[in-house]
């Protein structure tokens, strides 16, 4: 039997209707109408979504400090920049911080307080003061992450000594050695190597002196000597590369790096060829690695005018929204991650393969897929076609088992027959990306190797992609439509690792999404879809969870906060997209006509706009935990409808 033959198509779902409310039911149908109508009229002409992705003010800061790096600075759009960078400041206390509600973040509030003083603001105006008098009581400048380093370093405001050293010798490790470039993140990956050039070469932009950021300083000896803080406790894993980190600056003083020209040119062609216009939107398609690259083809003697640093340019260029005196930068792009989430609920909301809107997405998600070998490949045993989907528009190197899940739901559910074979070979993917451990990962198939994290530039919190609670209930979720049961052994050593990875709560972890709600509902969801007995023991345990958490509205909300503390696990204000993620969980273990269910699709109804959408100004996207924050401006949108979508299916 082929995988689309035993495949579950849409409504096969059953459970009772006892005890459905006709007139919650009635009103749901009515705001489920208003929804879907308005996620159609924003369909682009060619048939995919992309909704506005929101991430803080270092996306404004880093830009400007990176014009200033090249000697750009003259750019008519840097004002604008900079007027959106100063509203993104919190007054209270001056911090510009990582997610609406969130604490002071030092390293973007060092970065945009420099961005804004090169931009002509004075030191002593009032917002400048306010934010250097928080910078000096968290600890000053000095105390800036890894990455924030390196532009200080850059622009001559600290030693590169400073600075953790990336040697590009590292991209001639054998693949045996413990750290190797396919054992980090894909994201790593396209970071390293474009910063590895820019620590060989070292180039500083040297500023005037008022320009700079002296008074940033706690400790004032810090810029003009290295400094290297080694922890109390003499035996750590974190004093050991430090050490070596050490030792690595001494031997970059020396001429013995006889396959330093060998590594440099790796890099240079590792880089051009996976920011090639043709194959990705830029170099991993993502903000940072888009900056780094023009830093590293000017340090390799690429002009400004050279065809690939100006499409490295042009494609940094494009994640710019400009509004009035305004512009606002996105991390990236989202319409394969927008197009497969809203084709998927709008097929829960009973739209099928004659429908338009729904068919014309499904064409555009079919051209997409990834047909070429990318980075995955190089830690995958088994033979398997290439297949997948990645996140933005372009990003071919990058397929993601998330991204790739999710689109083949909605291929599945749609109806359309010409979406099948696409579908079919995504599964194949899936499986063959399953790692050891069970787990799904976002990029690649690896093994969890935590001694990575003490490397002393790997303090963005994700130097791994590790196998995730949350990817892995999606993709049970995924293999759950297409026939796949608890008897399947990928589906019996997923359901070993989610139930490894459970909090003691109950719920789980959140790695993609804002947090354990997102976790919770994406595993309980994926629990359901394979058949699992919902009653077991560990699946109630989250439903109780869920409902302690659910709040007297019927809404769900949780800060971010949770990732730094875990005793604020499922709180923080509500919003629609989280509250729609705990309704549909409740749904996946009690039915549709569970009173919390109930009251939180009355909380959907109550909340929604005259617009059709809601109001969502929290951010409830991930991107590194601790680290940065997103907020998908159309998840307050696409996942109420499938949540009402589901109950009204559930309940017919």
């Amino acid at each position: 039997m082929t995988l689309m033959e035993n495949a579950t198509f849409p409504n096969a779902e059953s459970c009772t209707n006892v005890g459905a409310d006709p007139v919650l039911m009635g009103q749901a149908r009515s705001s489920l109408g208003r929804a879907t109508d308005l996620l159609v009229s924003m369909q682009e002409p060619s048939g995919f979504w992309c909704g506005e992705l929101e991430g803080d003010s270092i996306l404004q800061s880093e830009y400007i400090l990176l014009k200033f790096i090249v000697e750009l600075e003259n750019d008519p759009r840097l004002p604008k920049i900079a007027n959106f960078l100063r509203r993104q400041q919190r007054l209270s206390d001056g911090a510009w911080i990582q997610y609406p509600g969130g604490k002071p973040d030092l390293s973007a509030t060092v970065k945009a307080y420099f961005a804004l003083k090169l931009m002509g603001d004075s030191m002593d105006a009032p917002h400048m003061k306010k934010a250097r008098e928080l910078i000096l009581k968290l600890g000053g400048a000095e105390c800036c992450n890894t990455y924030s380093k390196f532009y200080l370093a850059a622009l001559g405001q600290m030693h590169y000594d400073s600075v953790p050293v990336i040697p590009p010798e590292v991209v001639l490790l054998p693949k045996w050695f413990y750290f190797h470039l396919d054992k980090v993140s894909a994201w790593s990956r396209t970071m390293i190597m474009p910063l590895a050039v820019v620590s060989s070469y070292r180039p500083v932009r040297q500023l005037p002196a008022p320009r700079g950021i002296m008074e940033l300083y706690a400790n004032h000896d810090y810029p003009h000597r290295p400094f290297c803080e080694f922890d109390k406790q003499l035996l750590s894993w974190r004093n050991l590369f430090l050490a070596i980190d050490k030792g690595l600056k001494l031997w970059e003083r020396t001429n013995l790096k006889p396959l330093r020209r060998a590594a440099l040119q790796r890099i240079e062609e590792w880089i051009l060829k996976r920011s090639d216009g043709q194959h990705s939107d830029g170099l991993g398609a993502i903000f940072p690695p888009m900056v780094y690259i023009i830093i590293a083809l000017r340090c390799l003697g690429y002009p400004m005018g050279d065809e690939r640093v100006k499409e490295a340019e042009r494609q940094l260029d494009r994640l710019m929204i400009e509004e009035g005196d305004c512009i606002r930068i996105q991390p990236c792009f989202s319409p394969i991650w927008d197009t497969g989430i809203a084709a998927y609920a709008l097929s829960e909301a009973n739209f099928n393969q004659e429908n338009e809107s729904l068919r014309q997405a499904i064409q555009w998600l079919i051209g997409k897929e990834c047909r070429d070998f990318g980075d995955w490949k190089a830690n995958v045993r088994n033979p398997v076609e290439p297949s997948g989907w990645y996140f933005e528009f372009n990003n071919s190197y990058y397929p993601d088992v998330d991204d790739t899940a999710m689109v083949t739901m909605a291929l599945l559910r749609s109806g359309c027959p010409e979406g099948k074979p696409s579908a079919a070979r995504g599964i194949e993917w899936i499986l063959a990306m399953q790692n050891e451990d069970g787990g799904w990962a976002a990029f690649d198939r690896t093994i969890n190797r935590p001694i990575l994290e003490y490397i002393p530039f790997a303090d963005h919190n994700a130097i791994q992609d590790p196998s995730c609670p949350d990817i892995t209930g999606r993709t049970l979720e995924c293999l759950g439509h297409f026939g796949f049961r608890p008897d399947h052994p990928a589906v019996q050593n997923a359901l070993r690792f989610l139930e490894f990875e459970q909090e003691p709560e109950g719920c789980w972890f959140g790695r993609w999404g804002v947090n354990y709600i997102y976790g919770t509902w994406q595993v309980v969801c994926g629990l359901r879809t394979v058949g699992l007995d919902m009653s077991l023991p560990w699946v109630q345990k989250a439903g109780a969870w869920l409902k302690n958490i659910q709040k007297e509205d019927g809404s769900f909300g949780e800060s971010a906060d949770s990732y730094e503390d875990p005793a604020v696990k499922g709180q923080g204000p509500s919003t629609a997209s989280q509250t729609s993620w705990g309704v549909m969980a409740l749904m996946a273990i009690y039915g549709p006509n569970d009173p919390g269910v109930q009251r939180g699709v009355r909380y959907l109804l109550d909340t929604q706009l005259e617009s059709g959408s809601w109001d969502e100004p929290w951010f409830t996207g991930t991107g590194f935990p601790r680290v940065f924050y997103l907020r998908y401006h159309l998840y307050r949108l696409y996942f109420p409808i499938m949540c009402l979508g589901r109950y009204l299916q559930l309940n017919r």
